[in-house]
């Protein structure tokens, strides 16, 4: 997972932080940091670039396309740069770009130029008035830039041009850490770690969403959840009136930092806010909803979806449903999207798009799990969905990418929002014992430490005594369900490092006269390898075919199928070791080897 470090500035405050201090503070928060990009900016900073003035152009005696330039960089002394400046639109007055002397330009093209005092057809050149390509900020060479004429002399160029650079964290992130899914989420991991060691007293700064409101009641749709178990919560809202377009270029560059490619507005604002806050989205053409209804269920197995899947031609692939897929079917009973996995092609916003009804849900993570693992469909949604969504963060996270549609895209909220919860999910409740917070982490803490460090969690006390407290764990934090999770949480944000390492490390040695199986099997490969055996490593699994009804190799009523999405022709355990070998036998004699003498030590 890919985190931005500008993105994470937008939620909290980071002064005096640099990339590496961010860094180690996501390892040892748990979040592992297996990378560290910078990305964005411009090759050599513009050092030397500055703004200057044209206070005087005239024609170059010895040459028709050249021009003589007297130009202001602002210097202490008050001289003025001799420039040879080759653009057809310079002209006195101007405010301008100069590289001085010294300076070294990476062009567009790859090219590198470093500035130097010269003579240009017997007139000296102190400098260079500069086009994009020079500056390696655009592929533009038709002229010299021109800047406004406010731009102050003597202004760094690095200043003006307001290039953003970013730094990208690759973090490798365990499946358990539903909560860090998200910049969100990693934001208010870090503002624990930093409130808890009296670093930082701020809290996380969340979006915006008091501006929602309702419009209009224009469009009109219906949910219908017959799947609860599988949706535990659905909510939506239509919005009318949307311009599909391309996305401007704020938020272009922040999906790119993280690998997400820009699609159109509307599908960026939903991918947008995946990132941001963890929630999956999915915007559907309002118009294309047979009935304007909507239904949450299963249908029967072998019922054919168009999906937006695509193959190697790039033709759109026909995915056959199971009757465990949970759908959003429309009143027509047609297949719109594999909830929290795939849409359809036919229902997604469009360049004709006008409307849209957007849906913000909290699917179950195991069925959406086992129906992108069935189809081989790994979508981003698909992959936050089976590590746990927040069942309380639907309506919130509705409301946010309601109105960054509506600030991207224009529209109307046209109907109320919708919100199907038959069951709320509310926070676990969990007693947590000081003596076993010292015992699991082998450190002794003051109460009041702990209690700190809960705060910062955000996970309240609602009692207390001398020998522990009753925690309330939110409900993004799908993964602490007990008190060893909840004292886990608390060694994170303590910090792994801070455990002290023990001046004494107790261990009994065992004697036995039993046979050791490790050092036999160690001597007997070591045998048959002094005697030219090569030892083989083969699967686990095996094919089925192998074993066909009246084979003498092994009773075929032992055989155990396995359901392999990913390799179908493996479809059973293996009941014996001799096939294994015998298929490496072909593959070696297949390619011409034939001396051969191997070995396996398995199970089956």
């Amino acid at each position: 997972m890919n985190i931005s470090l500008n993105w994470l500035k937008t939620y909290l405050t980071l002064d005096g932080k640099t990339a590496d201090d961010i860094s180690e503070i996501l390892t040892d928060l748990g979040l592992e940091v297996e990378g560290v990009e910078e990305i964005g900016g411009i090759k050599g900073n513009l050092e030397g670039v500055v703004v200057g003035e044209v206070v005087a152009c005239a024609k170059h005696p010895e040459a028709d396309k050249l021009s003589l330039t007297k130009v202001n960089i602002g210097a202490s002394n008050g001289a003025l740069l001799d420039i040879v400046c080759g653009a057809p639109n310079v002209a006195a007055g101007q405010k301008v770009v100069v590289a001085t002397i010294g300076t070294t330009l990476f062009f567009a093209d790859g090219k590198v130029l470093k500035i130097k005092e010269g003579n240009i057809r017997g007139a000296i050149s102190q400098g260079m008035i500069c086009a994009e390509d020079e500056l390696g900020i655009g592929d533009d060479h038709s002229g010299i830039i021109v800047l406004p004429s406010e731009t102050p002399i003597g202004k760094a160029a690095i200043e003006v041009f307001k290039i953003e650079k970013d730094v990208i964290f690759e973090i490798g992130l365990t499946p358990n850490r539903s909560d860090a899914m998200c910049h969100v989420g990693v934001a208010q991991d870090i503002a624990a770690r930093l409130r808890a060691h009296d670093e930082m007293h701020g809290a996380v700064k969340l979006p915006d969403v008091s501006g929602f409101k309702i419009d209009s009641k224009s469009l009109k749709i219906n949910v219908n959840v017959e799947d609860t178990e599988g949706c535990p919560r659905y909510s939506g809202v239509c919005i009318s009136g949307v311009t599909v377009g391309d996305s401007p270029d704020w938020l272009r560059k922040r999906l790119a930092a993280i690998g997400v490619n820009s699609i159109n507005n509307i599908v960026d604002a939903t991918n947008f806010v995946l990132h941001e806050l963890g929630q999956p989205l999915h915007a559907f053409d309002y118009d294309k909803i047979g009935g304007a209804e909507i239904f949450v269920k299963t249908v029967a197995a072998g019922t054919p979806f168009l999906s937006l899947k695509k193959n190697e031609i790039g033709e759109y692939v026909t995915l056959k449903l199971t009757d465990e897929d949970l759908m959003i079917c429309d009143a027509d009973d047609a297949p719109m999207c594999i909830a929290g996995v795939i849409g359809n092609p036919s229902e997604g916003v469009s360049a004709t798009t006008r409307n849209i009804f957007l849906e913000s849900a909290h699917f179950n993570g195991k069925r959406l799990r086992r129906s992108s693992f069935h189809h081989n469909t790994r979508t981003d949604a698909a992959k936050t969905f089976e590590k746990g969504t927040d069942p309380n963060a639907t309506v919130f996270a509705l409301k946010r990418a309601a109105l960054l549609i509506q600030q991207l895209a224009g529209g109307e909220i046209a109907s109320d929002i919708v919100d199907i919860y038959p069951q709320p999910i509310e926070n676990q409740q969990i007693s947590v014992s000081f003596e076993n917070v010292e015992r699991l982490i082998g450190q002794k803490f003051d109460n009041r430490y702990i209690k700190k460090i809960l705060k910062a969690l955000d996970m309240p006390i609602l009692s207390e005594n001398t020998e522990g407290c009753l925690v309330s764990v939110p409900t993004n934090k799908s993964d602490v369900l007990r008190e060893a999770d909840v004292i886990e949480e608390i060694l994170r944000i303590h910090g792994f490092n801070n455990v002290p390492i023990p001046q004494q490390i107790r261990s009994a040695i065992v004697q036995t006269d039993r046979i050791d199986n490790h050092r036999v099997r160690n001597l007997v490969a070591d045998f048959l390898a002094a005697n030219g055996f090569h030892e083989a490593m083969n699967l686990s699994l095996s094919q089925s075919k192998f074993y066909a009804e009246g084979s003498e190799i092994v009773d075929n009523q032992r055989l155990v199928f396995v359901n392999n999405t990913s390799n179908v022709h493996l479809d059973i355990m293996r009941p014996t070791m001799i096939v294994s070998v015998l298929e490496a036998i072909v593959h070696n004699q297949n390619r011409q080897t034939a001396d051969l003498k191997l070995i396996e030590f398995g199970k089956t």
